[in-house]
């Protein structure tokens, strides 16, 4: 596995990339995670890629929460049953919860406010990142993915989406910690009978002090596989913009004043990409048909603030994202509707889905609104990332214009100065 040198002068770096994962500073909401602590102590922690801490406070939180009977005496409490909270918490237990349920929410909330100051610095220095590892069991690299598509993985199945962001430890720890609090609480069962109409018998199939685990573990993995995604898209394209600035800006390229040799055959060719790995195809692949890389510009453009993109961007500038409110309320409401599903007629199932519309439309409502002013200053149409100049003769042109089309340019153009 290879790790930066010793000796090296660089100081920080914003990610490191190992065949099992990508741990990454980034710019994130304290209040956010001190609110995934409070849901789940541990929860935060592994937010912030602090793996180590999260798992030994997510399990401790799990165990001592299920010796002390804690989630059977919030159940009772919320339906009015005073006496029977009171009657089923074991006290030499709940002392010992209760500090390291506040300390993971304190110490989350700082481990966020001092990554933010790190991330900041490293910001600055601005070393490069290798996006390539390769190991005897593993291959890990960086690429572009669609935030949705993680997040949709994760909400199938808890730990999917970051498999498929290849943050292998964190999926596995998520996908059996979800099965071991599934089967526990008989989920599954509960949800067979709810789907058939029969809502007495989820009732009593349901195991409660393990049932209402659920909301808490599922809405964070669905919201840490989606934010996860978004921060390895902007590290891509942030390590991209290097590359092309290091090898496709050389100072003697000749700009399109003129022709290329006075021969009355040179064209230039110019491109628009998104950052991507099928614009280095195409780099790579035209200078495979024999043009010399000093003749072929890559710039990435400057964005002008953060680009907001209402449904598939975090905002790096605050650390806060477009989603992060509408499910932490998803997973308040359905936690509050599972509570008292267990007195009503359609049973928590139902009604912690009902509780889960609620909350992620209530939160987007508020996000839609707060933004709305700062959304109305930005472009409504997406912004060009790269510009490609390529400097061929007239018998390259159609050669050099297929292969930027077959790797997914966005617009080409060939420009003759003859």
């Amino acid at each position: 596995m290879d790790r930066p040198e010793p000796n090296s002068d660089v100081r920080r770096y914003t990610a490191y990339i190992s065949p099992f994962g990508i741990t990454q500073l980034q710019l994130k909401n304290p209040y956010a995670i001190a609110c995934w602590s409070l849901f789940f102590p541990g929860a935060g922690h592994l937010f912030l890629c602090k793996y180590f801490r999260g798992y030994l406070l997510f399990i401790w939180e799990l165990y001592v929460n299920l010796q002390a009977h804690v989630n059977l005496a919030i159940l009772y409490s919320f339906t009015g049953k005073f006496q029977m909270a009171k009657d089923v918490v074991d006290i030499k237990w709940i002392l010992f919860y209760i500090p390291t349920y506040f300390y993971a929410i304190w110490d989350s909330y700082r481990c966020t406010i001092e990554l933010n100051h790190q991330y900041t610095l490293a910001a600055r220095e601005d070393a490069e990142v290798k996006m390539f590892n390769i190991g005897l069991f593993e291959i890990n690299y960086g690429d572009k993915r669609i935030p949705w598509h993680s997040a949709a993985w994760s909400a199938l199945m808890p730990g999917l989406g970051d498999f498929l962001n290849s943050r292998l430890p964190a999926a596995l720890f998520s996908v059996i910690i979800f099965i071991v609090i599934g089967t526990q609480s008989n989920l599954l069962s509960a949800i067979h009978y709810t789907f058939l109409g029969q809502f007495e018998d989820a009732k009593a199939i349901i195991n409660p002090q393990w049932f209402l685990n659920v909301p808490s573990v599922y809405f964070y993995a669905i919201n840490s596989a989606y934010a996860k995604t978004v921060y390895f898209n902007k590290l891509f394209d942030w390590e991209q913009s290097k590359f092309l600035k290091k090898n496709y800006e050389h100072k003697n390229y000749r700009m399109p004043v003129g022709t290329m040799d006075g021969s009355g055959e040179g064209v230039y060719i110019i491109s628009t990409f998104d950052h991507s790995n099928y614009l280095e195809l195409a780099i790579t692949a035209i200078q495979m048909k024999g043009i010399a890389k000093e003749n072929i510009l890559g710039v990435s453009m400057d964005k002008r603030g953060e680009d907001i993109q209402m449904f598939d961007t975090i905002h790096s500038a605050d650390g806060l994202s477009m989603l992060d409110l509408p499910i932490l309320l998803a997973a308040l409401f359905s936690l509050v509707g599972s509570i008292y599903g267990f007195i009503l007629t359609w049973g928590p199932i139902l009604w912690g889905l009902i509780g889960m519309i609620v909350g992620f439309s209530l939160g987007l409502t508020i996000k839609l609104i707060t933004t709305r002013k700062y959304n109305n200053r930005q472009r409504k149409t997406k912004a060009t990332e790269v510009v490609l100049i390529i400097e061929c003769k007239e018998s390259q042109l159609e050669m050099v214009h297929d292969l930027l089309w077959k790797h997914h340019a966005l617009g080409v153009r060939k420009l003759n100065l003859n």
